[in-house]
């Protein structure tokens, strides 16, 4: 919904055309709120699944994990290579998110914000589907 609301507003309101006024605060404050309830939801959803919203803790895990998985000597903490295997998906999929939303906002403008409103709604509908069955 917090998607949608952004969508609406950045198509009407335009905040590009001034990055730094008043309408580009309020969109991004929106698009926060948004980010914050998908945090919500994922730690009551799935209360072990690694954070997909710190992406500097989750780089600093895949690198201490990985120089751990390197190191010739006693690994320094136990379950290395499976933080490094959790981390790293993370990580890729971080990267493809950032290079899909730079392309989209190149292409599309503002109407880039279609497209996590999309999906947002097809894994709505998914959950949906899933509790029918």
């Amino acid at each position: 919904m917090l998607l949608g609301c952004v969508l609406i507003f950045s198509v009407t309101q335009n905040p590009a055309a001034k990055p730094h006024g008043l309408i580009a605060g309020i969109a991004a404050m929106i698009a926060v709120a948004a980010m914050a309830c998908q945090f919500a939801l994922l730690r009551l959803a799935v209360p072990g699944a690694p954070s997909t919203a710190v992406m500097t803790g989750n780089l600093t895990n895949a690198v201490l994990s990985l120089l751990d998985t390197l190191s010739g000597s006693h690994p320094l903490t136990e379950g290395a290579n499976e933080r490094l295997k959790k981390t790293l998906k993370l990580i890729v999929g971080f990267f493809a998110g950032c290079v899909t939303g730079a392309a989209a906002v190149s292409l599309l403008g503002d109407w880039a914000w279609s497209l996590p409103v999309v999906l947002a709604g097809a894994a709505v509908a998914c959950g949906v589907l899933r509790r029918w069955k």
